[in-house]
């Protein structure tokens, strides 16, 4: 137990500096989250979300949306859609879809998976839902699709 989230926490601290160590630090403590603790479907999907995030970093963009969205599909079927990791994971996939130019799958996630959530369960002030309608104006301006209302409407 002691070693797993040792090396769970030398990941996630690796990820700020040295991002090629990291990758490989995450899977080994992921193999053995899934080896020790298969029931904690938390720690799986934290350390998912973390690798996530690495391969993001390290460049390798679809791969990183791949693993993102398992991993949103997960908390969402175990928490549900206003959950705030739920949320918060969701926002990820948003991240990730805007960096790969996927503006059109941005805007459908946002409009009809995340903001309307975020607005019942967390308010429209929050912070996650801000970055969430930011994100969505970022989408509709890059898009050169949308207009004067939709960029009101976010």
């Amino acid at each position: 137990g002691v070693r797993c989230n040792a090396m769970g926490i030398l990941g996630d601290n690796l990820c700020e500096s040295r991002i090629e160590e990291a990758l490989p630090v995450l899977e080994a403590s992921l193999v053995l989250r899934r080896r020790y603790w298969p029931q904690h479907e938390d720690l799986i999907l934290t350390t998912q979300a973390s690798i996530g995030s690495c391969l993001n970093d390290l460049g390798r963009l679809d791969e990183a949306l791949v693993l993102k969205r398992k991993v949103y599909a997960r908390w969402k079927a175990t928490l549900g859609a206003s959950h705030i990791a739920t949320i918060q994971c969701g926002c990820n996939v948003v991240c990730s879809l805007l960096d790969l130019k996927l503006w059109d799958e941005a805007k459908s996630l946002l409009r009809d998976q995340l903001l309307p959530p975020a607005r019942r369960s967390l308010g429209a002030d929050h912070t996650f839902t801000l970055k969430l309608a930011q994100h969505l104006v970022y989408a509709l301006v890059n898009d050169h699709k949308g207009n004067r209302d939709d960029l009101l409407e976010a």
